[in-house]
């Protein structure tokens, strides 16, 4: 919601001042008492003629606060009213009233302005002319009585005196009635009485022209005429008595004749009027019989509601002149023997005019930002003149608040003394505009304006807006409350606008109830109640949809609706805003609307509109009639030419889908009889299409018309057009030459269509010569085929060729020249200086020389590299005489040859090759690769599992790539969950195949890795995994007891145990105190590995002296660490000292294996802290 404006009494509020507009809306009592600078309501006019016979009064009310005073100026000059008795100011105003009385009237004739002033600004009236009327007399004329034959034409003048405001003219009798008016007889806009045509019943003595002058109220007259009409005998009868004293207009007998203009006179005049005024132009002519009058406009029509004609058509009036009344009016006037035109050109012109309105008085607060705008109009455009309180606004006190943009004021930030009038002046040749408008700041104490207890119903989950329009400067704030008024209402849901409206964008039902807006600002503070109540809403569910429908079809417009029940709705159907047509074929059910065998009538808008006591919906759709457009007719051939012609054609009826395009069709009757090819095509807004053709074809053409549902049926043909022959206007394209053998040159060509002939006897002049200098051409004739071979040529030579269209008419244009080759051969060089680069064990890189063009006899497509593996350096390898080859594209000098295999010995050789095939190879060269790392073991396999050994034999690597220096054999321990427990590693010589491994755990899986090492490095390895056998006595044992149920309590007992120990322990060393420690260590045990006695807080070292007695002769592992000969089941490897893992069911990952002296130092030390109870019993889970 944004702000608004408001207007009163030519106030204009700015967006931010929404307290002062809503007041002044809401309670016009609120501006009694407020500053206000001054208003002018009420001035005489511009050009004030006054009445002689009362005491001029020029008028000047102004209204403002403080109530302003006034003075005036009389020809730019201050006029003291002190000084003169005769003038007086009427109380509490600024109109004069002048005394005439005592005081001729001349005296006070002038220009007169009027200023209204208080302390908050300066108004100005218009520049009030005033003038006294005059209606000066006749001169004294001896007027002689007119004599005129019968049938003649004649003018009665008027020429009445110039009077201020000019005279109306009438014609009358001595009796005072009006002459009567005709066809024939007519009164001109001058005041002229004119006659077409005289008859016998118009002689008369009394002829009598009369001026009355409004202001003076005063009518004058003219003389009476005379006027006597005769026939030929009767003029001479009377010639002799009037002769001394008679105008004699009777030189021929009048016949019959054309009709001549009387007014205008010349056969074209032009005539100047003011925008908004009243054009008047007449034409009044004289002729036998009597001519009538008609009027046209050249360039357009009349305005219908502002024309008029007047005295029998031959004055046309236009009132309310606009800028679209200019033009050429001409006027025709007919009788049977002709008839006469006569042009008007009218120009208009435009005094200033406003384009909406004048300047509205600007409402401001402290701090606030508006705008004046003076827009107006006239031709020729008007300057723009601003003051302030009647001084130029640059001869005016500078403000930084005001910005002046031509015909714009632009306020910002304005302060309490800013306020004023500003006079905008607007004027060009014809006239001026004057306006005032006044930009007041105001500071008031704030007013809520909006009714109290007002109550608010809104539909639920619509927007609700509580208003609180206020008065107040500066700006006041508004806040609102909820019921208790705990908190502000400043936050989702509710949205404060500028003007102080609440805004719920979304209504519940728990935002029913009361609600108070405050307004307050420095000066004060205002509060009023307002109820908000949510009702359900009226919803359409299922909206009638967009159809398109082709014609004789049924469309369905469903309207589905839920409403409240307490509401009582109306469901109405409209068709374009209006009801529906009583048609059986429109079928209206409860929530649908049926439209069967649908026509084109059918079209519209279809609305549905549910109506409750509280609120409505609506919806509405569209229904379209389509079909396909309807064939283009009338089908015509203009501005035909050799090689175009213009086609115009009638689109049929597009049945409410534009038309897209125009499809041009055309039938060439000599070549294609039958066959319609497409030409052209245009847009659908297009009616005419410019065809560019062929020479030699016969066209007939036809049109189609495409809209959104397809194309329409065909016109109806063209006629024939037929288009003469001529040379071809184009030459074949893709022109080539190439050679199929070593000796010939094949020329070849796209050949020109039917329609590219232009002409019968198509045929070619092929032209070719070598490509050097000073070769001739050499040309042949070819037709009915699209090729020439040239034999006879010398292998791989470049030629120029040339192929030009001609036929019966001549040849086609000079053809442009191709390129091409003879026939190639084998070549017959190879690569020179040919030299590899070994670049490491798999990788080499060769290099040559390459052959020359004239060797190659072709295009070069290459080189090949052929290269093959001889044998192995070692001994054991046989030979390989497969070969590889590497092919290159292009112009190449060196190549890479990657995959090769280390330790081995190559040869190869370069070959270059063009179209034909492969020149002559290069002599083999033989390079040798160095040694790489071997490739995995043949095999390894495993013998011989015993309970703690295995026997590992393997065959040494196929692919050696160089000499065997050793193997290295790495084995680790795999629990149930395939984690992989210490790896141990063991170093080999070259010349063992097979070891056997001691001391390994019983029943434990080993995954064993293998790989053979040269001098260059380790390869990759093989893998492979075994198992230790089990001793079933053991096994069977320790089953058996495991699951009796006394070793399973004896378990738990001695686990609660340990429990409470460790806890004591765990309480005792909190205490700080010292427990003894075991003195005697065992003879083989490590330093780090030192058992606790029991009641150190430590478990003794447990050991099953039959199965896991420790290993003997364990092999020194290749890194020389030593492995302890202690078990390693005791508990402190299982403790936080150790590097052992966990399962996640707390079983130790290798926990029979043998530990490594190889781990790290810092954790094999045994903790001197206690454990933790958590360890504790992990450990004691892995070790049962």
């Amino acid at each position: 919601m944004g702000r608004e404006r408001f207007l009163f009494t030519n106030v204009w509020f700015s967006p931010l001042s929404y307290c002062f507009s809503c007041s002044l809306i809401l309670g016009g009592k609120v501006l009694q008492g407020l500053p206000q600078p001054p208003t002018i309501t009420h001035q005489s006019p511009k050009d004030y003629i006054i009445d002689p016979r009362e005491d001029i009064v020029i008028h000047c009310d102004a209204k403002g606060k403080p109530h302003p005073s006034f003075s005036w100026t009389r020809n730019g000059t201050h006029l003291d009213i002190d000084e003169d008795p005769n003038v007086t100011f009427r109380p509490r105003s600024g109109t004069l009233v002048v005394d005439i009385t005592r005081e001729r009237v001349e005296n006070y004739e002038g220009v007169y302005q009027c200023t209204a002033r208080n302390k908050h600004g300066t108004a100005v009236s218009n520049n009030i002319v005033v003038r006294q009327p005059r209606s000066p007399l006749w001169s004294k004329e001896k007027i002689k009585p007119i004599v005129v034959q019968e049938g003649v034409s004649l003018v009665l003048p008027c020429r009445p005196p110039a009077g201020l405001p000019p005279p109306v003219i009438f014609w009358m009798d001595n009796n005072f009635e009006r002459v009567p008016q005709s066809m024939r007889v007519s009164q001109s806009l001058n005041g002229d009485l004119y006659f077409s045509n005289v008859r016998r019943e118009d002689s008369r003595n009394d002829y009598i022209c009369y001026a009355r002058f409004p202001y003076t109220q005063t009518i004058q007259q003219k003389q009476p005429i005379t006027v006597r009409v005769l026939n030929l005998d009767a003029i001479n009868e009377t010639l002799a008595a009037f002769y001394n004293d008679t105008d004699l207009f009777s030189e021929a007998p009048a016949d019959e004749r054309k009709p001549t203009f009387f007014i205008p006179s010349d056969s074209q005049t032009s005539k100047m009027v003011l925008k908004g005024q009243v054009l008047q132009m007449e034409c009044i002519a004289e002729g036998l019989p009597t001519p009538e009058i008609s009027w046209t406009k050249v360039s357009g029509d009349f305005p219908a509601k502002r024309t008029f004609f007047l005295h029998h058509k031959k004055t046309l009036r236009i009132v309310n002149v606009s800028e679209s009344d200019a033009g050429d009016y001409r006027c025709t006037a007919i009788n049977q023997l002709g008839s006469v035109h006569h042009t008007i050109h009218v120009t208009v012109k435009a005094a200033p005019y406003w384009i909406s309105s004048p300047p509205r008085n600007l409402v401001l607060a402290p701090g606030e930002s508006g705008v004046l705008t003076c827009r107006a109009s006239g031709i020729p455009k008007p300057a723009i003149r601003w003051a302030m309180n009647g001084l130029a606004i640059e001869n005016s006190p500078t403000d930084v608040s005001r910005k002046v943009e031509d015909d714009t004021i632009i306020f910002t930030d304005v302060q309490i003394g800013a306020s004023a009038v500003y006079q905008c002046n607007i004027s060009n040749e014809y006239g001026y505009l004057l306006s005032n408008a006044f930009v007041n700041v105001l500071s008031e104490p704030p007013r809520v304006l909006t009714p109290a207890n007002k109550v608010y119903q809104v539909i639920k989950n619509h927007q609700a807006l509580l208003d609180c329009s206020s008065f107040g400067s500066p700006i006041p704030k508004i806040t609102w409350f909820k019921d208790s008024r705990s908190s502000t209402l400043d936050g989702d849901p509710y949205i404060l606008h500028d003007n102080g409206t609440l805004e719920i964008r979304i209504a519940q039902d728990r935002n029913s109830g009361k609600y108070t807006c405050a307004a307050r600002n420095m000066l004060g503070i205002d509060e009023n109640h307002v109820y908000l109540e949510v009702k359900e809403p009226t919803r359409i569910l299922r909206q009638p949809e967009y159809k398109v429908v082709q014609r004789g079809r049924s469309v369905v417009f469903e309207c589905k609706v839920k409403h409240d029940p307490s509401l009582i709705p109306t469901m109405t159907w409209l068709k374009d805003d209006g009801e529906l047509p009583d048609d059986e074929r429109l079928v209206v059910d409860s929530d649908s609307l049926t439209i069967t065998d649908v026509t084109e009538n059918d079209a519209g808008v279809y609305t549905c509109i549910m109506n409750t006591t509280l609120d409505h919906d609506s919806a509405s759709a569209e229904l379209t009639v389509v079909e396909r457009p309807d064939p283009p007719t009338d089908l015509e051939l203009t501005d035909q030419k050799k090689r175009s012609v213009q086609l115009t054609w009638t689109p049929g009826d597009e049945h409410n889908s534009p038309i897209q395009k125009f499809l041009i069709q055309y039938e060439d009757s000599l070549h294609h009889r039958g066959h319609w090819h497409n030409l052209t095509e245009v847009p659908g807004t297009k009616t005419t299409a410019h065809l560019k053709l062929s020479p030699f074809v016969h066209y007939t053409f036809r049109v189609l018309a495409l809209n959104a549902v397809g194309l329409s049926r065909p016109s109806f043909p063209s006629r024939l057009y037929k288009t003469d022959a001529s040379a071809p206007d184009e030459n074949p394209a893709d022109v080539r030459g190439l050679g199929t053998e070593h000796n010939n040159l094949v020329i070849s060509w796209k050949p020109l269509s039917g329609l590219q002939s232009n002409g019968p006897g198509l045929h070619y002049k092929v032209m070719w010569r070598q490509k050097r200098p000073g070769s001739e051409w050499t040309s042949v004739t070819v037709a009915n085929n699209s090729k020439f071979v040239v034999s006879g040529t010398p292998t791989f030579v470049p030629y120029e060729l040339k192929v030009q269209a001609a036929n019966e008419h001549g040849d086609g244009p000079e053809p442009a020249v191709a390129l091409g080759y003879s026939g190639e051969d084998l070549p017959i060089g190879a690569p020179e200086n040919v030299q590899p680069v070994v670049l490491n064990s798999t990788l080499a890189e060769v290099h040559w020389d390459p052959v020359p063009p004239h060797l190659i006899r072709g295009y070069l497509k290459g080189y090949k590299v052929y290269y093959w593996k001889k044998h192995s350096l070692h001994k054991h390898n046989p030979e390989h005489m497969e070969k590889d080859i590497l092919t290159l594209s292009g112009n190449h000098s060196h190549a890479m040859l990657p995959g090769l295999h280390p330790f081995s010995l190559y040869s190869f050789n370069v070959r270059v090759y063009n179209g034909k095939g492969e020149g002559p190879q290069s002599p083999d060269q033989q390079f040798k690769t160095p040694e790489g790392v071997p490739g995995p073991p043949t095999s390894l396999v495993v013998n011989n599992p015993n309970q703690d050994s295995l026997t590992l034999e393997w065959s040494p690597p196929h692919n050696r790539n160089g000499h065997i220096t050793g193997y290295t054999l790495k084995y680790q321990p795999v629990n149930n969950s395939n984690e992989l427990g210490p790896v141990e590693v063991l170093a080999l010589p070259a010349n063992e195949t097979s070891v056997t491994l001691p001391n390994l755990k019983y029943s434990t899986r080993y995954k064993f890795y293998l790989n053979a090492k040269t001098f260059t490095g380790e390869g990759p390895a093989i893998t492979q995994e075994a198992i230790t056998t089990t001793d079933e006595a053991v096994a069977s044992r320790q089953v058996d007891i495991a699951t009796q149920g006394w070793f399973i309590g004896l378990m738990c007992a001695i686990a609660l145990l340990i429990l409470i120990l460790l806890i004591i322990c765990f309480i005792q060393r909190n205490k700080g105190g010292k427990y003894p420690v075991k003195e005697k260590e065992d003879a083989h045990t490590d330093p780090e590995f030192q058992p606790m006695k029991d009641d150190d807080c430590a478990f003794g070292e447990y050991s099953d002296n039959e199965d896991h007695k420790p290993l003997k002769g364990s092999r020194t592992p290749s890194n020389g660490t030593v492995k302890r000969d202690d078990s390693d089941d005791s508990l402190v490897d299982y403790g936080e000292g150790g590097d052992g893992q966990f399962n996640e069911d707390g079983s130790f990952i290798g926990q029979y294996s043998g530990k490594s002296v190889s781990r790290d130092t810092a954790e094999g030390h045994e903790s001197s802290e206690a454990p933790s109870p958590i360890t504790a019993i992990n450990s004691l889970n892995s070790f049962v």
